[in-house]
């Protein structure tokens, strides 16, 4: 995998968001229900941030706060800022997208096998924690109610598994503990797990 190829990605998302669009599942009724319970949750080290506002916190519009902007600005997402910045994702997640971002809270990186995150962020593993992080990414805004249980096709490439359930929504093997957290160029679902691709 070549982390130039990321880089650019920003370039080529009008053809990716395209077919975001055709993958997306629609949900139910039963979606805007466990949406109301992630939105202001505090839980899990998640930003209590309602959809819309800065989650730095700021009196500046969310418009004006990219999804980079918003992970560095909160005490939640420093290793999440830490792994893009060591991945050379950071421009292009500062790009104007957009895009949907799955983003582990510190917690949820704490919780690898000790010394995983350590070996990740080596400069020789950059290929590595890359595929991993762009896993995390969905082409397009999908927000929590454009979702319902199946597949969505992450940035990476491999499919990311979407559980909608009466008491919340699981990616993978990772809660929503607070969804819909709108940026200038796309959205954030705070999980708390790291989510790894199949065969990883």
């Amino acid at each position: 995998m070549n982390a130039k190829f990321w880089t650019d990605l920003s370039k080529h998302f009008g053809m990716a968001i395209a077919i975001a669009g055709a993958t997306v599942l629609l949900s139910g009724p039963a979606l805007s229900k466990s949406c109301d319970r992630a939105e202001g949750s505090n839980s899990n080290g998640a930003i209590a941030t309602p959809a819309g506002e800065s989650a730095g916190g700021g009196d500046m519009a969310m418009e004006e706060n990219t999804i980079v902007d918003i992970a560095i600005n909160n005490d939640s997402f420093q290793t999440l800022t830490a792994a893009l910045k060591a991945a050379g994702l950071v421009e292009t997640l500062a790009g104007e997208g957009p895009f949907t971002v799955f983003a582990p809270t510190d917690e949820a990186f704490a919780a690898l096998p000790e010394g995983t995150l350590e070996e990740l962020l080596k400069p020789e593993n950059q290929d590595q924690l890359i595929e991993i992080l762009t896993y995390h990414v969905v082409p397009g805004t999908v927000k929590s109610g454009d979702l319902s249980s199946g597949e969505v096709a992450s940035v990476e490439g491999r499919a990311i598994d979407v559980k909608v359930e009466s008491d919340g929504i699981m990616v993978n093997n990772a809660s929503v503990v607070q969804a819909d957290i709108e940026a200038s160029n796309g959205i954030i679902h705070v999980i708390d797990r790291v989510i790894l691709p199949p065969d990883m």
